[in-house]
């Protein structure tokens, strides 16, 4: 399965401008830490293609499916097995919405990074700029502990980095910044 397979995915899916951005920030994050654990020799399952097709994709049917938990990633799954993905990628996404046990580096990942790009737009947005270029990690940081800053985002979510990734907090908010950073102008951002 290729990036722009992915893409096609999103299209055919009908999501809308703002969901492919949120798809295209995490299938970038995903990139990065494929290559953080590949330099850590911690052996990441399959390609960085498929790490980032995981990132692209796991919200794909999320605006279709009336942003219902209990239908997400259902249709995602089902053009995934048409098409024979993986079934790695297929139970990563699943598993960011708890559907499957996360098992797999790839699923631990795409679980502890979703939440952290949302938060990391967020901060973007309330800045006068609007751009990612002047979000600080440290103001991640400090947004982080704010509950009442983009209050929808599982801050618990995010800290599985610690504990399923072994990767402090801190690390992880510098590499998720500086992934979608490095490609703020497919953000928008």
């Amino acid at each position: 399965m290729t990036r722009e397979d992915a893409l096609k995915i999103l299209d055919e899916l009908k999501n809308s401008p703002n969901m492919k951005k949120h798809g295209l920030g995490l299938g970038f994050t995903m990139a990065e830490l494929f290559d953080y654990f590949e330099k850590k020799n911690k052996k990441p399952e399959l390609t960085k293609n498929d790490w980032e097709i995981v990132g692209l994709l796991h919200d794909a049917d999320y605006e279709i499916t009336n942003k219902s938990l209990e239908l997400h990633t259902e249709e995602t799954t089902k053009k995934l097995k048409e098409i024979g993905a993986e079934q790695i990628i297929i139970a990563a996404i699943r598993g960011h919405c708890d559907k499957e046990p996360r098992k797999t580096l790839m699923a631990k990942s795409v679980y502890a990074a979703d939440e952290l790009t949302g938060l990391i737009v967020a901060c973007a947005l309330v800045q006068p700029e609007k751009k990612l270029a002047t979000v600080t990690k440290e103001s991640v940081l400090k947004k982080l502990k704010d509950k009442s800053f983009a209050a929808n985002v599982n801050r618990d979510q995010i800290k599985t980095c610690e504990t399923e990734l072994n990767i402090s907090l801190e690390k992880f908010v510098e590499m998720v910044l500086k992934s979608m950073q490095e490609k703020s102008d497919e953000l928008g951002l």
